[in-house]
């Protein structure tokens, strides 16, 4: 009987190790960008746990600046503005500060957010002429600029600065930068009307994420004059 001869087939050892040699390089590359991205990460969890959240001990300010937030698309204030401008008129009542400055340009709809604080701060109160409206600022760096740059202009020294909870870390770091070596400011939280914890731990989630991009790019070329 004759006999089949059944070949193996012939393993391409060549084609298998140049694969390798490709996927290598590139699966080194991928966890390089990871493991970068974990320590940017960590740098900012670190940063926002450590910030100052005053550079005084006062506790009487020359102005309360609040910090914007988008009004909603009727132009109505949405509960995160709403707990700012309510906060911050309530530290207004309580003779924190004399006078509030509210900061926010039409950033993410065509309704200025200074100019919504300051009607809702108008209509608990607090009369027009202490209020200060600086509707340019798109970023929080531009309302921390801005803002000195009003109270430069005015002759005042020291600001008690109103936001959300989240956001008042990097908003430190900011306040930290501005250059103007003179002024005095502590950040004061607003409570939040929005409780639940997926909400807050998202609210975390993206201020963090905001503060990496603050130190490893927008600190470094949205610079800030006086």
């Amino acid at each position: 009987m004759a006999t089949q001869n059944h070949r193996r087939p012939i393993a391409r050892k060549g084609y298998t190790s140049q694969k390798r040699s490709r996927i290598a390089p590139l699966l080194r590359v991928v966890l390089g960008l990871f493991a970068l991205c974990a320590a940017i990460l960590v740098w900012a969890i670190a940063a926002r746990s450590f910030a100052a959240m005053a550079n005084s001990p006062r506790t009487t300010f020359d102005a309360i600046v609040v910090l914007g937030t988008p009004a909603d698309d009727d132009g109505n204030p949405t509960p995160q503005l709403l707990d700012r401008i309510s906060e911050a008129v309530h530290e207004y009542e309580r003779g924190v500060a004399p006078r509030l400055i509210v900061t926010g340009a039409a950033a993410h709809n065509q309704f200025v957010e200074a100019e919504v604080m300051a009607r809702v701060a108008e209509s608990q109160g607090v009369p027009a002429s202490v209020i200060f409206p600086e509707p340019y600022a798109l970023d929080t760096i531009q309302n921390a600029c801005y803002s000195a740059r009003i109270m430069k202009a005015n002759g005042w020294h020291s600001a008690e600065v109103v936001s959300s909870a989240s956001h008042l870390p990097r908003a430190a770091m900011i306040f930290a930068h501005v250059p103007d070596n003179g002024l005095q400011w502590r950040m004061h939280p607003a409570p939040d009307a929005l409780t639940s914890s997926f909400y807050s731990n998202a609210a975390v989630l993206v201020e963090t994420l905001k503060t990496a991009r603050y130190l490893v790019w927008t600190r470094w070329t949205e610079a800030c004059t006086p």
